[in-house]
């Protein structure tokens, strides 16, 4: 019987053609739609063709999260002559590994900041709660704690779970100005000052525009948005929260760095920097030339790239927004030195950041440190079911079902998270050993190579070259920056 009337109601219903011509089989379809992902993942793709992460990146942070043996067998799973294929050479006289350090650090902070901070090279990318769950955040700085690096709250406020376990905190502040805003949605130094001097909190980070989404604002689904987290963020909540595409607190380059002075000041000296997926190049450079007229400088630049991270964003900004990441740090590392101020300026990497020679990578081409969005959710035990968005995270991670939320062991996954940073920084201190290398300091723009074709390669020198100190100031501005050069002006965007 029941066939007959599933048969009967697709007959008269007027939305969807095929089960119209096709009754009761037409539904066939809406099932394997469903099940796509997860046929796709476990039985279809390779280990290496997964998508945003493969399988073999996956496997190496649940390897390493577990504490499990990350060796593979039988050589490189990698084909070694596609184009884009990319390497470190070795020296024939390696740095032994006890003797490179296993925990490197970076100071923040410059000439303005009185309380700087000693960071890992490794931390956790922003991701907001509301984001992520509860338990998922507990987890994170429980893990922060654990493993002596820092958790980048995202720009979704400071919330009890950022708190609870007493880890390093870089408290991000977009343009909703969440736990430092008004009822009316303006940034309130009152608030600022009180979260800002809360121990936790060893840096702040100004979010101008994310990879996900740059030049869009953050988007919090109304599923996500409970009435915990409406609280915390000073919003309606079970109402889809779109934050403002630009900030209200400036609108010029000069009033951003004036900003930065603020909030510096507001915080009791501790680092104060910004985050920014590169889009117009002209306005970076603007941001720069403030710097320098004001004699003000953040203490950090965090350089994310366009092709997107953890957040739920429109399809066309993920895919077709912003400068990617190699091009943009490449881009910040060369105008900062060009413009002689990058002895100020800290680098921190975010985009995709899963292995060792992740972190190399970026280092060659100016970062200091990294962070980590994705790499962190898959040692909580994401599975890559790119549900995010959905409030369905069968793992608990991305989800505020509380069925589904129970099942993440914040126990357990904090030992899992600073399980995968150890051994992932490990790792790093093993790659720059084997090339003759003592400490990050070191590494250059030709220790990465790239394939560019069946026989070619070249090195990121090549492919990125860099600028001397100075260039930008003395006249000699390369071809490739001088319209960028001319049109920036410090009074506008």
């Amino acid at each position: 019987m029941v066939p007959f009337a599933l048969g009967y109601i697709d007959l008269l219903q007027k939305k969807h053609s095929i089960r119209a011509n096709f009754p009761v089989i037409g539904r066939l379809r809406w099932i394997m739609e469903a099940l796509r992902p997860e046929i796709y993942q476990y039985f279809i793709e390779s280990d290496t063709d997964g998508t945003p992460i493969s399988r073999l990146d996956r496997t190496i942070v649940y390897e390493r999260a577990k504490n499990e043996a990350d060796s593979m067998p039988f050589g490189t799973q990698n084909d070694v002559y596609k184009e884009g294929y990319e390497w470190m050479p070795h020296s024939i006289q390696p740095k032994h590994f006890d003797s490179v350090n296993q925990n490197p650090r970076i100071l923040i902070g410059n000439k303005d900041c009185t309380q700087p901070y000693s960071a890992s090279i490794l931390n956790i990318s922003a991701m907001s709660f509301g984001a992520l769950s509860s338990a998922a955040v507990e987890a994170l700085n429980g893990g922060a704690k654990l493993g002596g690096f820092a958790h980048n709250t995202g720009e979704g406020g400071i919330a009890s779970y950022h708190l609870k376990h007493g880890g390093d905190i870089i408290w991000q502040i977009g343009t909703g100005y969440f736990s430092a805003r008004d009822m009316n949605g303006n940034f309130s130094v009152e608030l600022f000052r009180k979260n800002a001097h809360l121990p936790q909190v060893k840096m702040i980070e100004i979010k101008l525009s994310q990879g996900a989404k740059p030049g869009h604002g953050g988007i919090l689904p109304a599923k996500k948005n409970t009435r915990e987290i409406a609280e915390i963020r000073h919003v309606k909540p079970f109402t889809t929260v779109y934050s403002p595409p630009y900030h209200s607190a400036f609108n010029t380059p000069k009033e951003l760095v004036t900003f930065i002075r603020l909030l510096r000041n507001e915080s009791g000296g501790k680092p104060v920097g910004f985050k920014l997926c590169i889009g117009k190049k002209s306005e970076f450079i603007a941001i720069c030339k403030a710097m320098i007229e004001m004699d003000t400088y953040p203490d950090f630049i965090t350089v994310d790239g366009g092709e997107g991270g953890t957040g739920a964003a429109p399809q066309e900004f993920s895919n077709y927004v912003g400068v990617p990441f190699l091009d943009a740090l490449a881009f910040v590392e060369n105008i900062l030195t060009g413009f002689n101020i990058r002895k100020h300026i800290k680098l921190i990497g975010s985009g995709k950041i899963i292995t060792g020679f992740s972190i190399v990578r970026a280092m060659a081409l100016g970062a200091d440190a990294v962070n980590s969005a994705r790499g962190m959710m898959l040692a909580l035990g994401c599975i890559q079911s790119l549900e995010c968005n959905s409030n369905t995270c069968p793992t608990g991670v991305a989800t505020h079902n509380r069925q589904l939320v129970a099942g993440l062991n914040i126990g357990d996954k904090k030992v899992r998270v600073a399980n995968f940073h150890r051994e992932t920084v490990r790792a790093y201190a093993e790659l720059i050993g084997a090339a003759g290398l003592d400490h990050g300091d070191q590494i250059t723009r030709d220790l990465i190579n790239q394939r560019v074709s069946l026989y070619g390669s070249r090195t990121y020198e090549e492919l990125f070259p860099s600028l001397e100190p100075g260039s930008l100031l003395n006249g000699k501005i390369p071809e490739k920056y001088l319209a960028d050069v001319t049109k920036a002006d410090v009074n506008k965007w």
